[in-house]
């Protein structure tokens, strides 16, 4: 891998910082880039090559791409890892928060993979994306952040036969449940969440409990950054990686699922 460049996004914590040391130690070039710079130190030390990029912000991954290109001359896989999470029901959520939640898990993707497809033309390369069992399976209190995973696994799903005739490879990451601070920045203050939910506190109480078990037995993101490394070199290109048993079973009964009554069935147990 010493001649492949990859481009990481999100990489302060979590998965992305996973992924990160992954590729540096897998001897890929790996730029790992960030929205805010002073988050940077964990990532300096993996030995990447640190850089600013803003998803949302379409001037911030013009110049990051053309640092990349200026300094290492080609760019062989993009890695979109960057998200943010939304906790709440649409009738409580702001606008402007369901908004935040497609711009940078939907847009954000979108516009990462446009600016960066005529360099994997070039280069024959890659662009594997994390997405969530919640791009597959919609649940309880996450309209906002999986109606933005659904639209990011609908796009690359449709993206990915259009791609393989200019010999760019497109994958999708699932993880479930994972260990990482991605739960933690979604700032929620329980007591006041439930208190302010109105009718629906017995059932986001129930859905809290219900995932803080869930994540009490998470993987780690160390283990997800072996599957986005697996899906980086894999041949033939596999479009669905999920990382965990959990993770497949999840999916698998969802994408059976043609009358929805599976999904139903599992989740409204989480709100009861």
């Amino acid at each position: 891998m010493a001649d492949k460049v990859v481009l990481i996004t999100g990489t302060s914590s979590g998965i992305g910082l996973a992924v990160a040391a992954a590729a540096v130690k897998a001897g890929y070039k790996t730029v790992a880039t960030l929205r805010n710079l002073d988050k940077a130190g964990p990532v300096r030390e993996t030995g990447a090559d640190v850089r600013s990029l803003d998803v949302t912000d379409s001037a911030s991954i013009e110049d990051c791409l053309a640092g990349v290109v200026a300094d290492y001359g080609r760019l062989d896989a993009v890695v979109n890892n960057a998200g943010v999470s939304v906790v709440g029901t649409v009738e409580h959520l702001p606008m402007a928060d369901i908004r935040r939640a497609m711009e940078v898990n939907f847009f954000g993707v979108v516009a990462v993979t446009k600016a960066a497809m005529p360099l994997l033309r070039a280069s024959k390369g890659r662009v594997v994306t994390v997405t969530s069992v919640g791009g597959a399976v919609g649940q309880p209190f996450n309209e906002a952040y999986c109606a933005a995973k659904f639209a990011v696994e609908g796009f690359m799903q449709s993206l990915e036969p259009v791609a393989a005739t200019v010999g760019v490879g497109v994958s999708v990451i699932e993880p479930g449940a994972v260990t990482t601070e991605f739960v933690n920045n979604a700032r929620i203050d329980v007591p006041a969440a439930i208190e302010a939910a109105g009718a629906y506190a017995p059932a986001l109480e129930a859905y809290i409990n219900r995932t803080r078990g869930a994540y009490s037995t998470a993987q780690t993101a160390d283990q997800v950054a072996e599957v986005v490394l697996q899906a980086l070199a894999a041949y033939p290109i596999v479009f669905r990686w999920q990382t965990s048993d959990f993770a497949r079973s999840f999916v698998a009964d969802s994408l059976s699922d043609l009358d929805g009554s599976i999904v139903a069935g599992l989740t409204s147990k989480w709100v009861r």
